[in-house]
């Protein structure tokens, strides 16, 4: 498996197959979205498209970084979904990070969302696909957060057949910026226990699938076999 890692600005085509990393939070929240009953997430280009497809969909839930706003019903915090009830739900996310990258590998012919949570089931899901050639797209900090190339290089590995030990690239996400301004309070519309659940190793038997689904880029689970 031939492997690159680069950040959203240095993607100049579209991959073949591309996993797209956000440790802290955006790839984190999405498959705790899933855990609380979601049916999809949506991705949103802008804060004003989230807020346009909510108004078209009544029962849409709306959720973006930061701290609570007006016509957004969650923030992107782990920590603060775990007591919400999203059974049958559409969620429309908008991040400042995550959603981006994603949203520009959409013409890739797979698109994986990925963090520490479901790691393994995307590694297992790119050797099911027998993926040749894979673009990680490390979103945060211009392609710079270690939490979220830490996670990238763990999951390559995984699914290049080598076994590494996941403390040490559980310890550079633990001690990357975005986790200090998280524990200290830098940034808003955050749970005290958001930085300890980005870092829970596989706690989701699914990979994060994304896909052009008339015009929208849409996440939905996709259970990996062991």
């Amino acid at each position: 498996m031939d492997v690159r890692f680069l950040g959203i600005s240095e993607l100049v085509e579209a991959p073949s197959a591309a996993v797209v990393v956000d440790v802290m939070r955006a790839f984190t929240v999405a498959p705790w979205v899933f855990a609380q009953g979601a049916e999809k997430i949506v991705l949103a280009e802008s804060l004003d498209e989230a807020l346009a497809l909510k108004a078209r969909h009544a029962d849409w839930v709306a959720l973006k970084d930061g701290p609570p706003s007006v016509g957004f019903d969650a923030v992107n915090s782990p920590g603060l979904l775990q007591s919400v009830d999203l059974g049958g739900r559409t969620v429309v996310q908008k991040t400042s990070a995550g959603t981006v990258g994603a949203l520009a590998v959409k013409e890739a012919s797979l698109v994986l969302c990925a963090s520490f949570v479901v790691a393994e089931a995307t590694a297992r899901l790119l050797q099911i696909r027998e993926c040749g050639s894979v673009t990680f797209v490390v979103t945060g900090d211009e392609g710079r957060a270690d939490e979220d190339l830490a996670c990238a290089q763990y999951i390559a590995k995984r699914a290049t057949g080598a076994g590494p030990d996941a403390a040490e690239f559980l310890r550079r996400a633990g001690e990357s910026r975005a986790a200090a301004e998280l524990t200290q309070g830098v940034r808003q519309g955050a749970h005290p226990d958001d930085v300890a659940l980005c870092l829970e190793l596989d706690r989701f038997p699914f990979a994060v699938v994304a896909s052009l689904e008339d015009s929208l880029m849409v996440l939905r689970p996709c259970v990996v076999p062991p």
